[in-house]
């Protein structure tokens, strides 16, 4: 017999199922909260010391602020600004900013792959290859600086030892405005191409086997199977390694400060270094966060470019 439905019994199912919305609801709460709750500390972390310093350096960026700190910071509007845009200093920097960026992306690029096609295929001692070719990413830089002081020194270093014995005369490695970025570009590729090499060895690993078998079967040799197979499938990897790489580049500081100071005659000095001198050597804080924010910007328009260029080989 077919149940009847009644006001009562209609109004009864209502409300359990409003009491069902309200308990789905309350948990909803509960589990939000409980997030939040433990974002809570990396979130105060991250206002204190990323988007208060942002918004403080932007502000002092349109003021005349003095790390003397003698007067009050007047407000300067953008005559930082377009003194920036102006300033000879800052796009001869910028420009060897960039050109060091040109010199050790594409090397850290392609050994990174090479090194981890090297260890993937099976070289004898595995284990060896693979920490030594991680194991100067380790190091710190004043290690790093200490090393490679010592190979480029002119009269006792290593390097041009090796050249005289094949009868070439030495070189000024950090002295000669021809060699010296040269230099610091093939520090850089030894120091950090390691964490390249790791990623790539963690993206051939992660492919699949059965594209291989696969491959084979339809009669690809090993150079086939590297350009059908392995290129492509990391491609994704190739882009997150090179726009990872593009942004190291461009923030290039340390080695070029410990091994050349920005010579010789400014053919080394980067960017940041300039942003530093100013800010404090010469003690123009107000000047000095209006280039890091034109730089920001213009590494922000690479990142966005970068993105959308790989994102369309992708599709």
């Amino acid at each position: 017999m077919a149940s009847v439905s009644t006001p009562a019994r209609r109004a009864a199912a209502g409300s359990r199922r409003a009491g069902f919305r309200r308990a789905a609801a309350t948990d909803r709460l509960r589990s939000g909260g409980a997030g939040w709750l433990f974002a809570t500390p990396f979130l105060v972390f991250f206002t204190l010391f990323l988007i208060v310093p942002i918004g403080i350096g932007l502000w002092m960026s349109f003021t005349d602020a003095s790390l003397t700190g003698h007067g009050d910071s007047a407000l300067v509007g953008l005559d930082n600004y377009t003194e920036a845009f102006g300033d000879s200093q800052v796009w001869q920097t910028l420009g060897n900013t960039v050109w060091f960026t040109v010199l050790t992306t594409v090397p850290l690029v392609l050994v990174a792959l090479v090194m981890a096609l090297l260890v993937y295929t099976g070289m004898p001692g595995q284990w060896l290859w693979r920490l030594a070719f991680f194991a100067s990413h380790l190091l710190p830089v004043a290690v790093v600086y200490q090393i490679w002081s010592m190979l480029f020194q002119p009269d006792r270093g290593m390097l041009n030892g090796l050249l005289k014995v094949f009868g070439i005369d030495g070189i000024g490695w950090l002295t000669d405005e021809k060699y010296a970025m040269w230099s610091i570009a093939l520090v850089t590729l030894w120091w950090t191409v390691g964490f390249n090499f790791l990623l790539y060895l963690a993206a051939l690993q992660a492919i699949p086997d059965h594209l291989y078998e696969a491959a084979a079967l339809d009669g690809a040799g090993a150079w086939r199977r590297l350009w059908s197979v392995t290129l492509p499938q990391l491609r994704r990897t190739t882009g997150l390694i090179a726009v990872l790489q593009v942004m190291a580049s461009l923030k290039v500081f340390d080695q070029i400060y410990l091994l050349t100071k920005g010579g010789p005659n400014g053919a080394t000095r980067p960017i940041l270094e300039y942003i530093y001198d100013t800010g404090f050597t010469n003690y123009r804080l107000g000047y000095a966060s209006a280039v890091s924010y034109v730089f920001f910007g213009l590494i922000i328009i690479l990142s966005i470019a970068q993105l959308k260029i790989f994102s369309r080989r992708e599709d």
